[in-house]
């Protein structure tokens, strides 16, 4: 056989294993190691490919992100921080401080690791959308619980977010117009604030096209939050304890200028180190609430620049530790100024303390930004739910990009106008979505999709995978087991017995 016909040979054999010889994984995991020339063999295929059988082989790859690193992360620090801060000293007063550093350390790293079961997912099949590894999981089934459960969780989180504008606006403008009480007037009604600002605000910026252009309104949201958390180390060291402005447990005798009370604790102002009470039960939940992120981790991946697993796994990690480190001070700052009469709004005790206090008015207004500004970014990934629920497979359309952004913050401000506390919103979602998407759905994808022949003998990564699944059902279960408990209770006590 002589040289011409062996190259032929080459040739032909190469040109089949181009037309479909190669695995979808094989050619997801050439591009999942980030290396330039292999990104731009696999994209020259697939544009062949794409005119030879008129269709794609893998969901995704073929999207070439511009978002950079920086943006990345500041669109996934967004995504994690949100109004769940707001709740993270109430949380710590609950727990102690001991047992609640624990807990927060526990479900960063549990979240952390959630992510690289994820990724590893969408690497090995060459899908970036949490929907369609529910559908290579368990079929069409599994796509649409995975669908649902991104829907119920942002739809809370927004909910959760236009609730504290809801509510700290009218206050924002009444202190700004120099009023003692609300006058009734249109400007000072919540439920018509939340409206304009969801008109005005939110909806523009929810018709862009890509998520990475919000990076920009992203870093001005961590902005306002970092103000929100020095303002908050600041007032730890101006408010005395016990506070003359708040509620305290016991009533109060005043005696030469200074307030006591009768048969009040002598530890009132010192901090517990391990507590536990009903409330709780709401603390696993709130820290769960506080740090999902997962439904927005893969369209980020999809817009990355220079996309691979290990360079999303840092702008996870990034993100993560930044948000630990914002959590745990505000959580030990806030619990440390007001502590057993924190709220599980923190806003609401600084304003018993001061009403009329500039800093706090700032404060409140910063965080207002910032969770408007969040507002977008946790929409995303519900319309991108919607559209692989509904429209799979559909050219971009203008009208119907619109049309589910419109209904959707339609239907978050009907939940923001009837919605009685901002910590059932925190205790409910934090019990049932939470713990799916951070522990079930991940680990039970990275057992049917990845292949046991990808799976280290030694560390055995899918019985680990199984225990975090069973983990997070136990977390599941006994959550809403206590808050059921403690709403039956609550309603008991309110009703007298009766």
């Amino acid at each position: 056989m002589s040289t011409m016909e062996l190259q032929k040979m080459g040739e032909q054999e190469a040109l089949e294993t181009l037309n479909g010889a190669v695995l979808e994984c094989e050619k997801a995991n050439s591009v999942e190691d980030g290396d330039p020339t292999m990104e731009a063999t696999a994209a020259e295929q697939e544009g062949f490919l794409s005119h030879t059988t008129g269709k794609k082989l893998t969901q995704f790859t073929d999207f070439e992100g511009k978002t950079s690193f920086g943006m990345s992360v500041f669109n996934l620090s967004n995504a994690i921080m949100g109004s769940g801060i707001l709740g993270l000293a109430y949380a710590m007063s609950n727990t102690g401080t001991v047992l609640f550093i624990v807990l927060l350390i526990c479900i960063a790293l549990l979240s952390s690791y959630s992510i690289h079961l994820l990724l590893k997912c969408a690497g090995v099949v060459g899908i970036r959308a949490y929907e369609q590894l529910g559908l290579r999981a368990f079929g069409p089934g599994g796509k649409v619980v995975a669908a649902a459960i991104i829907c119920m969780h942002n739809t809370g989180a927004m909910s959760s977010y236009l609730y504290i504008v809801k509510y700290e606006l009218p206050l924002v403008i009444q202190t700004f117009l120099g009023l003692t009480d609300n006058t009734g007037a249109w400007y000072l009604n919540g439920n018509v604030l939340i409206i304009i600002v969801s008109v005005c605000v939110i909806l523009p910026l929810a018709l862009m096209k890509h998520l990475g252009y919000l990076g920009y309104t992203s870093g001005l949201s961590l902005t306002c939050m970092v103000f929100f958390l020095i303002s908050v180390i600041y007032k730890k060291f101006q408010i005395s304890c016990p506070l003359n402005g708040t509620e305290p447990a016991m009533p109060l005798l005043y005696y030469n200028g200074h307030n006591t009370s009768v048969g009040k604790d002598e530890d009132e102002c010192t901090a517990k180190i391990f507590t536990v009470n009903s409330q709780t039960a709401y603390t696993i939940p709130i820290l769960a609430f506080a740090f999902v992120c997962h439904p927005e981790v893969l369209p980020i991946y999809t817009e990355l620049r220079r996309a691979s697993k290990r360079r999303m796994q840092n702008v996870a990690n990034v993100s993560i530790l930044a948000m630990f480190i914002m959590y745990l001070l505000t959580a030990i700052f806030g619990y440390l100024t007001f502590y057993d009469n924190v709220e599980s709004e923190m806003l609401h005790t600084y304003i018993k303390v001061d009403p009329l206090d500039q800093l706090i008015l700032c404060v409140r207004l910063a965080v207002l930004v910032a969770v408007t500004l969040t507002v977008p970014v946790v929409l995303f990934p519900i319309r991108r739910a919607i559209q692989q629920l509904l429209f799979h497979g559909k050219d971009f359309s203008w009208v119907r990009h619109v049309g589910i952004a419109v209904c959707l913050l339609f239907v978050v401000n009907l939940l923001v106008i009837f919605v009685p506390n901002i910590r059932d919103i925190f205790g409910v979602i934090g019990a049932t979505s939470a713990p799916s998407l951070i522990f079930i759905l991940p680990s039970i994808f990275y057992i049917r999709i990845i292949p046991s022949e990808k799976e280290p003998l030694r560390s055995r990564p899918k019985i680990q995978a199984a225990c975090f699944a069973a983990l997070g059902f136990i977390f599941m279960v006994m959550s809403l087991g206590f808050i059921v408990a403690d709403w039956v209770t609550t309603g008991w006590s309110n009703t007298g017995g009766h």
